[in-house]
Order: structure tokens, then sequence, then C-alpha cells
């Protein structure tokens, strides 16, 4: 069995072809899949790239939330179909309610591009299950409404439920509430973050290492088995 992958385009988005590439080199075949299209064209897994959708009109992933892929999307994750939202993806799963929070601006209103330094909180979702616990992995982060946040009772329900998936290490570069860089729905097939594992697939790019592959390889062996 070969796992097919859908990646979503969005007016705006510009990381779909890394993140298709990303899959392919993972081992599953990749789908380019339309926003205003419901067919998911019998994907196994979606993800939601990173970008700038309908230009952050709004709010980050506000319009894109209202897409007509999403709607099958919605549905689909509610039963079980693996969701990975990266950057502009993961504000569109906070925006549909498939995941808690919001996405504000950076705390010091910059733009930012760096590597990032995370550390894995939970090895356990259809999304990280080729890492291990507590291990520190390095990947590219770009964004400008990248600050993490929700109130203290969803905070805590993260903390003690292992749903908080990424934390950011020895720099919070946006001022995420408790370094949050990623987090998971309580099933553990949905997964969001703002770091981009698309960009650290392979060492000739992003930053020349592959610590990012381990989101795709993790996905395709969690499907393959299925």
């Amino acid at each position: 069995m070969t796992a097919r992958i859908g990646v979503v385009t969005f007016p705006g988005t510009l990381d779909d072809q890394d993140a298709l590439r990303a899959v392919r080199l993972a081992g599953a075949e990749p789908v380019s899949l339309w926003h205003r299209d419901k067919d998911l064209r019998q994907v196994d897994a979606v993800v939601l790239a990173g970008g700038f959708s309908y230009g952050d009109y709004l709010r980050a992933g506000a319009i894109s939330r209202f897409s007509p892929v999403m709607e099958t999307i919605i549905d689909q994750a509610k039963s079980g179909m693996p969701v990975l939202g990266i950057c502009n993806g993961f504000q569109i799963l906070t925006e549909a309610h498939l995941l808690p929070g919001a996405m504000l601006q950076n705390n010091h209103l910059h733009f930012i591009c760096r590597d990032q330094k995370l550390r894995v909180e939970n090895a356990e979702t259809a999304w990280t299950a080729d890492y291990e616990q507590g291990r520190e992995i390095s990947v590219p982060l770009k964004n400008m409404d990248g600050r993490y946040v929700a109130d203290e009772r969803v905070l805590d329900e993260l903390e003690a439920e292992g749903r908080v998936a990424f934390r950011y290490l020895d720099l919070n570069p946006n001022g995420s509430l408790r370094d949050i860089a990623g987090i998971t729905n309580a099933a553990g097939n949905v997964v969001g973050l703002m770091p981009h594992p698309e960009h650290a697939v392979e060492p000739l790019v992003g930053t020349g290492g592959t610590d990012g592959l381990g989101f795709f390889t993790s996905i395709v062996k969690r499907l393959v088995a299925a």
C-alpha cells in the first residue's frame, strides 16, 4: 500500500510545493488539493501548508477556514483522518476549532525568520511517532502571527492531557504562552505547529539537517500499518 497524502493550496499559500516534496521523500504519494474543491481525492491524510492565505485579511486563517475544502477536512478530521497544520495551517486549524486557542501577532510586532530549536513533548500522535519524547530538533520558523494564546483553563488542559506537542527551546520567538510551539487534539490525529518541518527534510536546504522529516515518516508508517 502506498499512502496518499494531500496538501491543500489556498490563495496565498507559499509552502505547498515544499510539503509535497516532503511527502514524496517520506515515501508517500503526494496529492495536490485545491481550496475550492470539496473532493479530497481519496487521500489518507492532509497537510495544510504554510503561507499567507487570503493575505491574512481579517485574521490569519480566518477566511480560509470557510473554503469548501475545509468542510470536508473538518468532517474527516472529526472521524479520525490525520491532519497536519503548519504555520498558516495551524492558524486555520484554530479558526476551524479543530484545535483550541488562537494565534496573535508576535509580541515584538516583527516578522521573524530563523532556525528554531524545539523539544518534542508528545511522541504518540499520528505525526510525531517517529520521534522520542524529549528529543530536541531544529527546524525553520517564519511568521508574523505566531503567538499562541489560550485561556488558563485550556492551557492547563493541554498540559494535563499531554497535548502540547512541541515547545520552544532557548528562545521564545513570538511570546507564545508557556513556550508552546505546537499542539494536538485529544485523539492525536490533528497536529498544528508554527515552525516548518517541511523545510528540514534534506541536507541541501533549510537547516542543513533532516529533523523535520520525522513528521512525514511518522504518518506514512501509521497509514501503512493501518
